[in-house]
């Protein structure tokens, strides 16, 4: 019985199983076989150049810009993505007239596909009529060209990116808040107990894996989400915004050379991993699931 059930698990696992090999973890090996070559180009067939890719990042000035961009885009799009999440899930997460409609739209960014919303947001930020510089007028002050200066164009990005996940991760906060015992709250109003002592003693301690596992999914949509780039900036102006999906994506199709966006992509999967790797492991502490 016990050999049958083991079958049975296999069998349902199967499928999956060649899913993931086939189209992750061969196109990795393959990616990383391919970053210790040359590109082929022609009739001349591609060269085994060892560590020279990875080399020649170290000497790339927008290698390391689109690092540093990458770097700033995710510490700022990851923390305020969960904390606005969170703070809406918490303004939801009681009854009052209108709270479908505000859950709603609240929701609303995250069915929108990105390129529609970076092209909304391109009109708020359009310097003279756009509806940001609509409001700077009103108020007297001077035109802003948000998306087109380099010391804004990665900040007018990333807000992008939160303005759209957010909605996303409120409805896992929203629905960790609902796991609470109503028992809970009963008994630290009658103790005496003040909100922000609930919310930090109980109810933060409570939703920790739920907060754990949308950590991981925004560091993951951090590095991966590059479609309003396309739309917004391209990189520009000067790589104010250039990030490092963006750069592999022009490495590989725009500029063709697939040996250098094999070992840039080699990059971005070992940074992918030593994140995710350390969530869970600084986190496994703070996690209680029972």
């Amino acid at each position: 019985m016990v050999k049958r059930e083991w079958i049975y698990a296999w069998a349902l696992l199967l499928p999956a199983f060649v899913f993931l090999i086939t189209f992750t973890h061969l196109p990795a090996v393959q990616t990383l076989i391919n970053s210790l070559y040359t590109t082929p180009k022609g009739r001349r067939a591609a060269m085994f150049t060892g560590l020279g890719n990875y080399q020649q990042m170290l000497s790339d000035p927008v290698f390391l810009k689109a690092m540093v961009n990458s770097g700033i885009y995710a510490l700022v799009t990851i923390l305020a993505s969960i904390l606005l999440a969170l703070a809406m899930a918490l303004l939801v997460h009681r009854s009052f007239r209108g709270v479908g409609l505000m859950r709603m739209s609240f929701f609303t960014p995250t069915v929108l596909p990105l390129i529609a919303v970076a092209n909304i947001w391109l009109f708020f930020y359009a310097p003279g009529f756009g509806l940001i510089d609509q409001i700077r007028v009103f108020f007297g002050l001077a035109s802003a060209n948000y998306a087109g200066q380099p010391d804004t164009a990665l900040y007018a990005v990333a807000a992008v990116t939160i303005w759209k996940e957010a909605g996303f991760f409120m409805i896992f906060f929203l629905a960790a808040l609902q796991t609470v015992p109503e028992t809970l709250r009963e008994a630290a109003a009658i103790e005496g107990c003040s909100r922000w002592t609930f919310f930090r003693r109980v109810t933060l301690p409570l939703i920790m894996p739920t907060t754990l596992f949308v950590s991981v999914n925004a560091v993951i949509n951090a590095f991966r989400l590059v479609d309003h780039v396309f739309v917004m900036t391209k990189g520009g102006p000067d790589n104010a915004s250039m990030l490092l999906l963006y750069y592999i994506f022009e490495t590989g199709f725009r500029y063709w050379d697939t040996a250098y966006a094999g070992a840039l992509t080699m990059v971005l999967i070992a940074i992918l991993a030593a994140v995710g790797i350390g969530q869970f492991f600084l986190a496994d502490k703070r996690v209680h699931y029972r």
